[in-house]
């Protein structure tokens, strides 16, 4: 029998417990053996709940008890998942977590103190929620030479932006319906301003490329500055924008960033919509395959941990070579990116539109009548490049990247 304890009894950590408990027949099978939940960590009381028996207040308890095998951290946050996953991997536990900003903040030395005690750290759902990526990269793709991983990354923000899609509401309303839902905490900076993309691109990053990669390093741009007005240009264009995290990788080079961008129908994310998560993943042999699904909430996400719990259960006496060395992995200067770009420039275009081409180069045009600006889709050009040509346009309102097809 292999005992786990769960650290956190919210959202994931109550999940976690339903699955345990739920498909208890279906996870010994598959791991081999039963797989029993001793004890669950929590702050609070929880007298009415499945574990009330479980519960515990003190990290102490699961920390020198030998028949704790696995613990899973469900906190979130990093103090103190930190402090307790580290000395669970030096007590010799396998460590399941959830925990993105765990991950990103501290995966190379946690990776590392696994493998030197022949142990396991897991995070599968630490990226895409219930959505399997982390364990494709490792096994069913190790073969691939992975030359891009592209992905709608967040929930909150895709909701947001699906919904400014289809009802041609303005960002703020959105947002508020969003937390009215529950889908946007009271305070979304981590989601709105891509933070929580940031940190699961940097994870996906440095499983591609075997290296440590500081999330910091990043290119981060939310979702703050798309309009209403933005998507009424879409309309017409036959076209979207997404909030995408993004790693290109060519002979060693890495660009990687986050931002909106605007995507054609053609595009395997443009149909990914609502809460939904879609990672798309390019090989140098396989091609472009696409992983879609529910990228968070309780059961979905409570799913992908436990088939870490599994995977640690079958691997008990070994470590699995997983994740990255602690050899850092630089990220190009966005500057050197090279995209297409959408922009708006106010005034109208029969006027403005030799002085914009004259900066820009050869540009599609798109108007749309009773509003005093016009926009143009440029070809593409690095974006250092792009940069320097737009100090020469004043009055420019919106700029997007743009993945379109010619």
């Amino acid at each position: 029998m292999a005992n786990v304890a769960i650290m956190g009894y919210g959202t994931i950590g109550s999940g976690v417990a339903e699955v345990l408990m739920e498909n208890k027949a279906e996870i010994a099978r598959a791991a081999g053996e039963e797989v029993q939940l001793k004890y669950v960590l929590d702050v609070r009381d929880f007298p009415d709940s499945p574990v009330a028996d479980k519960l515990i207040h003190d990290f102490s308890q699961i920390e020198n008890d030998p028949d704790v095998q696995i613990v899973v951290e469900t906190m979130g946050g990093l103090n103190p998942a930190y402090p307790f996953v580290k000395a669970c991997l030096l007590a010799g536990k396998h460590v399941v977590t959830s925990n993105k900003a765990l991950v990103a903040a501290h995966g190379t030395e946690l990776l590392q103190i696994a493998r030197e005690k022949g142990i396991n750290f897991f995070f599968e759902a630490s990226v895409g929620g219930g959505i399997p990526i982390i364990r494709p990269l490792y096994r069913c793709l190790a073969g691939e030479r992975i030359t891009e991983i592209t992905g709608i990354l967040n929930g909150t923000t895709n909701y947001i932006l699906t919904k400014m899609d289809k009802e041609g509401a303005s960002f703020e309303e959105t947002l508020k319906d969003a937390q009215e839902l529950g889908y946007a905490e009271r305070n979304p900076e981590v989601d709105i301003e891509g933070y929580d993309t940031c940190r699961k691109i940097a994870i996906l990053t440095a499983m591609v490329t075997g290296k440590e990669v500081n999330y910091e390093e990043i290119y981060t741009e939310g979702i703050t500055k798309i309009t209403d007005v933005d998507f009424r240009y879409a309309a017409q264009m036959g076209t979207s924008v997404k909030l995408f995290g993004s790693s290109h990788i060519d002979n060693g080079e890495v660009h990687a960033w986050v931002a909106p961008v605007m995507i054609g129908k053609k595009h395997p994310l443009y149909a990914v919509s609502d809460v939904y998560n879609g990672i798309v993943v390019k090989g140098n042999m396989l091609g472009t395959s696409m992983y879609y699904g529910s990228g968070a909430g309780k059961l979905p996400t409570a799913s992908a941990v436990v088939a870490d719990i599994i995977e640690a259960v079958q691997n008990k006496g070994h470590n699995v070579p997983i994740g990255w060395s602690n050899e850092k992995q630089p990220i190009a200067d966005m500057a050197t990116a090279a995209y297409r770009y959408f922009v708006r420039v106010e005034g109208k275009a029969a006027e403005r539109c030799a002085e914009v081409e004259a900066a820009f180069g050869k540009c599609r045009v798109i108007e749309i009548d009773g509003l005093d600006e016009f926009a143009v889709l440029t070809g593409r050009m690095a974006e250092g490049d792009f940069r320097a040509r737009m100090e020469k346009i004043p009055g420019i309102r919106q700029v997007i990247r743009a993945e379109l097809e010619d």
